[in-house]
């Protein structure tokens, strides 16, 4: 006890010496620290004070580590009771006089008072723009008159005398063949690839070895990996030689043509740079220009996504039609696309937007498709398809080539009028195009007839080509003066804003796939968040498991199971994979892929946590040690739980491995299925944490008496591990277990005990349940949520939640996978008198009420917090839905009524990565006002935010004032006319789950600016509930009495807040199915609303700035022995950084770099 005295002396020495120390150099003259001002200056009066700060911060985290070091010594030299020896558990519960909270970072080192204060400098107006979208859809009148033969345009003129005495270089047009191949649509990937894709890639690389002058574009790097593995040598041959001159060029470069509107960005980047990597390794080649001709809508997400890839240029296709023409009058359809919060206009994106209604050859040669069609030489007579005006193709041949390129070059030439520049891009392709032979011939030799007939009239003044799609935007550029001296800056505008809800004709908006087949939504989710969380873990433990020897054995194991994963979620990220637009049959091979991929990664997070916890490594892929928390049996059902076997009084406890793959550490409450409803839990510093049993459900209102629902707080580090210990004890105190409480209970219900849990009716009237945060106030009659109280202002807010149903309009065109075409306002689920059962379950770490209404089990929940995380900030929505009875033509909704006075305006996230402003405009119909919501969306006045977040992607809406709804699933008993050729009738019971966060702003300046700004941001709390609503905590449960360290720290200093780790990714060796010693690192530094007064209500245990840009060490990221800067595709490296320097990730920005790990 001496030696403990002493180290606790010496200790608390050090500490506040160090305090003392730190509080001096704050004023200290010629402390090196220092940074000399002018005097007035105040920003670098701000800059020097922001200085002081972060050399404290430093100084403190530095004396926290040394303050754990020396708890650490006086837990090793102080006698403890072994948990693991049965006799002594009674001792250790009886000393325990309460359970302990977990460890949060204490007050002094918490960020409370600057989470709110500092704000990055940040766009609140929007940067300028020439073309900003929202002022468009202000100023549209969405009228759609009649154009004539371009029936959503106008009639456009033109004449031989107009274009006589013209330059030829002033009329170059780029006829750019390709094939659009989706990987998986009315028939199954591999299908496609067995019945077309194979032979179209075939044909190709044999008809342009043929000509030097023919010329081809390619999208999809997962059809053409597929063809790689089974073409011949000189085939393949053939391919590297036709990319390598030119003719063949690969656009984008992503595993497939990915959604913009339900993907989010780490599977979006994912995809691009498992396509490119490919590359790289297959074909040495790095693509430059986009291609998105089929997505239903476009997001900036995808422009920033490219700019930071180093692509030069991009291409767009589905635009509201009435937008085509409105920038279509303007000429401005070749513009720089600019991201609305860069004020910096570092964000261009040179985007080339097609003019008319589709990317087939109808649609792409000029303003009437009856004459375009004619020039589409696969509908030749004899052939399988025709063009819809009954005129057809005719064969170019020396009698009628004059006549026949006089037509299509006058399309040309009124097409060209719609543009700034004379240089004119013409496409020529459809879906699954070139497949035979004799097509491929028929296109190229006729359009070379008449390609070789205008070039030789100079008369004509026309010079046409086959090209690539980056011949012609080279070619563009250099006609309006080239980059190098902004004569592409002043020709060409810039436009910030998105392309959504998309619109192909009438009143036929795209906003039912937002919410399409939703269970297959949710999975694509729980993979992505699987994913990111194997890739972290095999990246972390690759390098210590070489040192061992086995890392051959444990690469060959796991390696091939992220690569398989990463492909499988790129396939779904495919624009009919993720929208829910597929055949049914194809719906359930996406599921099969995305089911197996999830339970790949169980794999290898299971085996990586179990390198990373071991004192001494070992591998065998014969034995799990590490259980995992759920089991896929099927794809159409949801996982089942591992049920944890409680070990009896003669047993050593069980221990459980708590995985946290966020870059913090991490506080709130872990899920677990045992088989005991008495349960102690102990984290691995021997205190008993707080915990909390509560019954499952066997029917409506009886609880089975074999498997309970253990709830319990705990902390897990950074990207890192975590070990608890549990075991059954029947001496429990009977606070552990919840009471519960039913209102509308069957009649003939009374009081009982069941498993020890206390089942009774709930006084009548309206109820509760709280937290330290929160008070939900529930109908008595009904159960549903009416309002909150937030216990930090003691103010109640109306906020209640209700079931809306849309019917399906009821004349020719109706909703399907495609489109939301309601017959009016929604209408009420249930009745006003409809009285469903409720469940109300209290207890110590989390409340929750249960109300079974028809088709969906609705649940509120509330977590006990600690002021460490965000958990308890938030109110937990979770619906099981299921449609299949009785919603034939009905789309299901859940709504949100406040008071928050929104008028029309409300804001949505795009791909989880930046918000966008909406306006819910009258001048439109009712489902033009729906849009996607990746992540979240919230509604904001002068007083307050109400922000939604989901856990899967879906659509919403702001139809009223105060309100905010998202359509959970739709059934649909036809086709919509777009192709599927069916109806929505797949329907499966589907886990929805949300989180509601109410935030108050705190400055008087803010509650005026930023309520009615333009732009907005989330703040700290939301952004961190948001993620852990994506990515919770992934319990294992430890077969047998293994040895375990008692957690794993990958990060040895916490990140800045704002900094986000997207992704640790191993980086695949060129010649193997094995990783490098590299992996990818990318980085986002988030854009935060600092005047919302949630962030002061949690201490988080990551860094608070308040600078423009974040400066990280090197020291402070992973353990690596060096890392340099690449882009985000991986594809362009930068020079080595320096070990003692620094990275800078600006807000808003992703940055990619290359490291080593140790």
């Amino acid at each position: 006890m001496k030696l403990k005295r002493q180290f606790l002396f010496f200790g608390g020495i050090l500490f506040f010496g160090s305090i003392w120390f730190m509080i001096g150099q704050l004023d200290t003259p010629n402390s090196p620290q220092k940074v000399k001002f002018s005097e007035g200056s105040e920003n670098d009066q701000v800059r020097t004070l922001q200085d002081k700060l972060s050399l404290v911060e430093k100084e403190l985290l530095e004396n926290r580590k040394i303050m754990h070091k020396v708890k650490d010594s006086l837990q090793d030299m102080t006698p403890m009771k072994n948990v693991h020896v049965p006799m002594q558990r009674q001792e250790i519960r009886n000393n325990v006089n309460k359970p302990v909270l977990p460890l949060i970072m204490p007050k002094q080192f918490a960020n409370d008072s600057r989470m709110s204060d500092t704000c990055p400098v940040l766009s609140y107006s929007g940067g300028k723009s020439d073309v900003n979208m929202i002022n468009v859809y202000d100023h549209l009148p969405f009228d759609d008159p009649d154009g004539g033969v371009w029936k959503q345009g106008w009639d456009i003129q033109t004449s031989d005398q107009e274009w006589a005495g013209r330059k030829l270089k002033e009329c170059l047009v780029f006829i750019v063949p390709h094939s659009h191949n989706d990987p998986g649509w009315l028939k199954t990937v591999e299908r496609y690839f067995s019945d077309q894709t194979q032979h179209i890639l075939n044909n190709i690389v044999d008809a342009l070895s043929q000509d030097p002058a023919r010329k081809f574009i390619w999208a999809e790097m997962s059809y053409l990996s597929m063809w790689w593995d089974i073409a011949t040598p000189d085939r393949k041959q053939k391919m590297q030689t036709l990319v390598k001159n030119g003719q063949l060029e690969i656009v984008t470069g992503g595993w497939v043509m990915n959604d913009e509107a339900n993907t989010h960005y780490f599977a979006m980047i994912d995809q691009l740079i498992e396509g490119m990597e490919w590359l790289r390794r297959t074909l040495n080649v790095v693509p430059k220009s986009g291609w998105a001709i089929d997505p239903f809508g476009h997001t900036p997400t995808m422009a920033y996504i490219l700019k930071q890839m180093k692509f030069k240029n991009m291409l767009i296709q589905r635009v509201h039609y009435a937008v085509k023409k409105y920038l279509a009058q303007e000429k401005s359809l070749e513009f720089r696309w600019r991201q609305m919060w860069d004020s910096a206009s570092s964000t261009d994106m040179m985007c080339h937007l097609m003019p008319f209604y589709s990317y087939d050859v109808p649609h792409t040669c000029g303003p009437d498709p009856k004459i375009c069609c004619q020039f589409d030489f696969a509908r030749l007579p004899g052939g399988k398809i025709t063009c819809p005006w009954k005129v057809p193709p005719v064969a170019i041949t020396d009698s009628n080539v004059e006549t026949r390129a006089g037509i299509l070059l006058d399309q040309y030439r009124k097409k060209s009028k719609l543009f700034k520049s004379d240089t004119l891009l013409i496409i020529l392709g459809d879906d699954f195009r070139y497949s035979l032979s004799k097509e491929t011939n028929d296109q190229f030799d006729n359009y070379a007839r008449i390609i070789s007939y205008v070039n030789s009239h100079p008369e004509l003044n026309a010079k046409l080509q086959f090209g690539t799609l980056s011949e012609y935007f080279d070619a563009m550029k250099s006609e309006v003066g080239g980059e190098e001296n902004n004569a592409v800056k002043n020709r060409l505008p810039a436009l910030s804003g998105d392309f959504f809800t998309y619109a192909d004709r009438e009143d036929h908006y795209w906003s039912g796939y937002y919410t399409s087949r939703p269970y297959h939504k949710m999975q694509e989710r729980v993979l992505e968040s699987h994913l990111r969380g194997a890739e972290m873990l095999f990246a972390l433990s690759w390098p210590k498991i070489q040192w061992t020897g086995l890392g051959e054995t444990f690469s060959h194991e796991l390696y091939p199971l992220l690569v398989q994963a990463r492909q499988n979620l790129g396939l779904f990220q495919h624009h009919d994979g993720i929208t829910g637009t597929a055949k049914d049959h194809v719906v359930v091979d996406y599921g099969n892929k995305l089911m197996k991929s999830v339970m790949d990664a169980k794999k290898v997070i299971s085996y990586s946590a179990q390198v990373l916890l071991q004192e001494m490594i070992t591998f065998d892929p014969n034995t799990m040690v590490l259980n995992y928390d759920e089991v896929y049996q099927a794809q159409n059902q949801q996982p089942a739980p591992v049920v944890v076997k409680l070990p009896t009084k003669n047993e050593e406890a069980r221990k459980v491995v708590l995985y946290n793959s966020l870059d913090y550490d991490r506080t709130g409450v872990v899920r677990l299925i045992v088989t005991s409803p008495d349960v102690v839990v102990m984290s691995e510093n021997k205190n008993v944490v707080p915990s909390q049993t509560s019954p499952i459900w066997s029917d409506s209102t009886e609880i089975r008496t074999d498997q309970f629902e253990l709830v319990f707080l705990s902390t897990v580090p950074a990207i890192g591990l975590a070990v608890y210990k549990i075991w059954e004890d029947n001496d429990v105190a009977d606070t552990t277990h919840s009471t519960v409480k039913f209102i509308n209970p069957r009649v003939g219900f009374s009081k009982r005990t069941r498993s020890k849990f206390v089942l009774d009716v709930e006084d009548s009237g309206e109820f509760t349940i709280m937290n330290d945060q929160l008070v939900a106030h529930f109908s008595g009659q009904n159960g549903m949520l009416q309002s909150v109280t937030t216990v930090r202002d003691n103010v109640k807010t109306q906020l209640g939640i209700e079931f809306v149903a849309y019917t399906s309009r009821n004349k020719k065109d109706k909703s399907g996978a495609y489109l939301f075409l309601p017959a009016g306002p929604a209408q009420p689920h249930v009745t006003e008198s409809h009285r469903p059962l409720v469940r109300i379950i209290r207890g110590p770490v989390m409340s929750t009420v249960h109300v079974l209404l028809p088709n969906v089990l609705h649940k509120v929940t509330l977590y006990t917090g600690t002021g460490a995380g965000t958990q308890s900030l938030g109110v937990h929505v979770s619906n099981d839905v299921d449609v299949r009875t009785g919603y034939d033509n009905k789309e299901l909704s859940m709504r949100l009524n406040s008071e928050v006075l929104s008028g029309s305006k409300f804001f949505t996230d795009l791909n989880g990565f930046q918000i966008q402003p909406r306006t819910t405009y009258s001048k439109l119909p009712l489902q033009a006002n729906f849009y996607p919501i990746p992540t979240m969306a919230f509604i904001q006045d002068e007083k307050s935010r109400l922000t939604l977040m989901t856990a899967q992607p879906l659509g919403v809406a702001s139809l009223k004032s105060g309100q905010l709804e998202v359509v959970l699933d739709r059934r649909l008993m036809q086709d919509d006319n777009r192709g599927v050729g069916q109806g929505v009738k797949d329907n499966l019971p589907t886990p929805e789950s949300f989180v509601i966060m109410l935030e108050r702003w705190t400055a008087i300046a803010a509650k005026e600016s930023k309520s009615s700004a333009k732009l907005a941001y989330p703040s700290m709390a939301v952004y961190q509930s948001s993620w852990e609503l994506l990515h919770p905590v992934r319990p294992m449960s430890v077969n047998g009495p293994v040895h375990l360290k008692e957690d794993y720290r990958s990060l040895p200093q916490p990140l800045p807040c704002d900094v986000h780790v997207l992704n640790l990714r191993a980086i695949h060796s060129k010649d193997a199915v094995a990783p490098t010693d590299q992996s990818a690192l990318l980085l986002h530094t988030v854009g935060r609303e600092c005047s919302l007064d949630a962030d002061k209500y949690f201490h988080p245990t990551c860094l608070m700035h308040g600078v423009e840009k974040l400066a990280i060490t090197i020291s402070t990221l992973f353990t690596n022995s060096g890392m340099r800067k690449t882009s985000l595709s991986l594809q362009h490296d930068g020079s080595l950084l320096d070990n003692q320097g620094g990275i800078t990730v600006s807000p808003m920005e992703i940055q990619a770099y290359k490291i080593v790990l140790t």
